[in-house]
């Protein structure tokens, strides 16, 4: 564990420390893009914050090589790392290019397909998986290829889509790096699998470079991460998930926990073998939802689905009325809610109290989304109350000795009677006293002597 520790304290000191010269850069060479219409910031920020994330993911992976236990299970036993190094440089460029150039959707798209084909390639794939009713399926190296890269792209996607509101995209996915760690160092530690050494590790220098960003990037954010953060955390993620897949022997698990992996039985019994698959859904469970409703929603408008737009959940949250703030607390509150009960389902023998415990927090969840929509309701009953209860106005005073007909029969003899009351206010005008109302009532007047 203090190895683990160590890699999350250097990447979180690098990203923090070289958040402000990361931005006084970004201003220097004109690196503060215009203000867009989806954007729900007003002041021109700096949106360059994933080189500094970079820096401080080179600097804890380099320093955890010289950590005897890492070293030994991690860097002599694969080339994960560097795989994994060669895919965030490659992301970086192609985030910075297109912070400062806007490039389309299809050359973006075109640019995150290679770096995650050149992160895939050198290492990082996946190489079984454990299907309901059939069993553990070792993968065809070309699918592998195919759905590691489609894994990839995902997660990039999706935390590229979520990364609207300051902190939250780097608060989602601190959430789910520490969900991630707690599972993989579950599985190094109790099960005995150096397999999950790496992706453990992975997992813990993304959750560093995420708080010492957060630093920079809470609201009000003096820095944004901008496509070159985004795409960076989501291929973290990624290959966080990829390596558990890989790099984890599931009949060398199977042993471990006293169950024979056969077809069939153990696929209900071996839920840690099966949970990789589970993980990088529940994980990011939000970022994945609103990225496959953000597609929906622009191909049924005709629109690419690479396109921007203001329909984001981060949007619909600030449009029922909640703050930015509270709508970035409450999607952390969800992320959660659904990363860590996966995790305690799986690693906890008694799994009732769980299901239990999810059950009330979710009922608390609700009530903070709905909190607006109920705030407003309270109001509309407290208006209605004071509609009800209030005094009557002086012309419903005059008629409410009789019908309307009688008001209107009496309508002529009232202007009578007033003439001389309004004569009569020229000559006590000055002393303040009451006067006749042209409507037939009495109201108070001073006059400035």
């Amino acid at each position: 564990m203090r190895e683990y520790l160590l890699a999350m304290t250097v990447a979180l000191a690098v990203t923090l420390l070289l958040g402000g010269p990361v931005r006084a850069l970004a201003i220097r060479l004109g690196l503060v893009p215009e203000i867009r219409e989806r954007d729900a910031h007003k002041t021109p920020t700096p949106r360059v914050g994933g080189l500094a994330m970079f820096v401080g993911l080179a600097a804890a992976l380099t320093a955890a090589e010289h950590f005897p236990m890492l070293e030994r299970n991690v860097y002599g036993q694969s080339s994960t790392i560097q795989a994994l190094l060669w895919g965030a440089f490659l992301v970086v460029v192609l985030g910075m290019v297109d912070d400062k150039f806007e490039l389309d959707p299809l050359t973006k798209f075109a640019g995150q397909i290679f770096a995650a084909s050149v992160m895939v390639v050198k290492g990082i794939q996946i190489s079984w998986l454990v299907i309901p009713g059939i069993g553990i399926v070792a993968v065809d190296p070309t699918l592998s290829i195919v759905l590691s890269v489609f894994l990839v792209l995902a997660l990039m996607n999706a935390v590229n889509f979520v990364d609207g509101l300051d902190g939250l995209a780097a608060g989602i996915t601190c959430i789910a790096g520490l969900a991630s760690f707690a599972y993989c160092y579950r599985l190094a530690i109790s099960y005995k699998l150096t397999g999950a050494t790496a992706p453990a590790l992975i997992s813990i220098v993304t959750v560093g470079i995420c708080l010492g960003f957060l630093a920079h990037n809470w609201s009000p954010a003096r820095m944004f991460m901008g496509d070159t953060g985004s795409m960076l955390l989501g291929m973290l993620l990624a290959a966080s998930s990829i390596t558990i897949m890989g790099g984890i022997d599931p009949y060398q698990l199977g042993t471990e926990i006293n169950e024979t992996v056969n077809q069939t039985s153990s696929v209900h019994k071996l839920v840690p073998a099966y949970l990789p698959l589970i993980m990088p859904v529940s994980v990011t469970l939000l970022p994945i939802a609103d990225m496959v409703m953000a597609v929906v929603r622009r191909t049924k408008a005709g629109m690419s689905p690479l396109a921007a737009d203001k329909g984001h959940l981060h949007h619909r949250m600030l449009q029922i009325g909640h703050s930015p703030r509270r709508a970035v607390l409450i999607m952390y509150f969800w992320s959660l809610l659904v990363a860590f009960v996966t995790v305690l389902f799986a690693v906890t023998p008694s799994r009732q109290p769980i299901v239990y415990l999810a059950i009330g927090m979710t009922l608390v969840g609700l009530v903070l989304l709905l909190g607006p929509r109920l705030g407003d309701h309270r109001d509309r009953l407290r208006d209605k109350a004071l509609r009800v209860g209030s005094p009557p106005t002086a012309r419903h005073r005059a008629g409410a000795g009789g019908n309307g007909s009688e008001v209107d029969a009496s309508q002529g003899s009232t202007v009578q009677a007033a003439i001389p009351a309004i004569a009569k206010s020229t000559e006590n005008a000055a002393d303040g006293t009451d006067i006749a109302d042209p409507d037939g009532g009495l109201r108070r007047r001073t006059l400035s002597r």
